[in-house]
């Protein structure tokens, strides 16, 4: 504990001009910082922009809009299953209880067939955080997030029906819809990172002793 009560562990002090108060003095600093260069050095690098065409670091929004990353956590998707084209909610209700900004409403009901069915999902954006808990509890991959990140609203209660955030069938007919394209979907080599589960391997310990 000696080591650590030594406060001589080579600290640098650094030796600072006292503020000025007076006008005097405040006047005397600007006329020094001046006459270093500093200033008209930034003063050239901002005109050489100006004049330096092809060489614009600024996007002309919302004509140009940067690329955004495929797990970026935006507005909400309701996505479809690629063979049938039926929704892929099932009305679970995990995601309207994991939300901590209490912010997802579903309604289900009964279908004629005798299974459950969504008939409402809205999603208030006013409260929505955005903290993806919602995509990563699916069990069916139904709700991800996409790359839409525009929805300012005069209106504090911005909600969003299942109708806006379903994918459109001319859309899903034409292939507009991919497969993962989200926060909370799988990712490309998800297949590689699954292991076995114990069963698995009990199954083919006993296909061994059987040969």
């Amino acid at each position: 504990m000696e080591a650590y009560k030594d406060r001589n562990c080579g600290y640098v002090y650094m030796d600072e001009t006292p503020i000025p108060k007076k006008p005097w003095e405040k006047f005397k600093r600007v006329i020094a910082r001046s006459l270093k260069g500093e200033l008209f050095v930034g003063l050239w690098i901002v005109f050489r922009e100006m004049i330096t065409k092809g060489n614009l670091a600024t996007v002309r929004y919302p004509f140009e809009k940067l690329p955004v990353s495929p797990r970026y956590r935006a507005v909400h998707k309701l996505l479809r299953l690629i063979e049938s084209g039926n929704e892929r909610c099932i009305g679970c209700g995990l995601c309207e209880k994991i939300c901590i900004a209490n912010c997802i409403r579903i309604d289900t009901k009964l279908g004629e067939d005798g299974r459950k069915s969504v008939s409402e999902y809205t999603i208030n954006f006013g409260r929505c955080i955005y903290c993806g808990f919602c995509a990563e509890v699916c069990p069916e991959l139904a709700i991800v997030h996409g790359d839409e990140y525009e929805n300012s609203s005069e209106q504090r209660a911005q909600y969003a029906l299942k109708e806006d955030m379903l994918t459109p069938m001319d859309r899903f007919k034409a292939n507009k819809q991919r497969e993962y394209p989200g926060f909370g979907s799988l990712s490309p080599l998800a297949d590689k990172w699954v292991k076995k589960t114990p069963l698995a391997y009990t199954k083919e310990e006993d296909s061994c002793t059987k040969q």
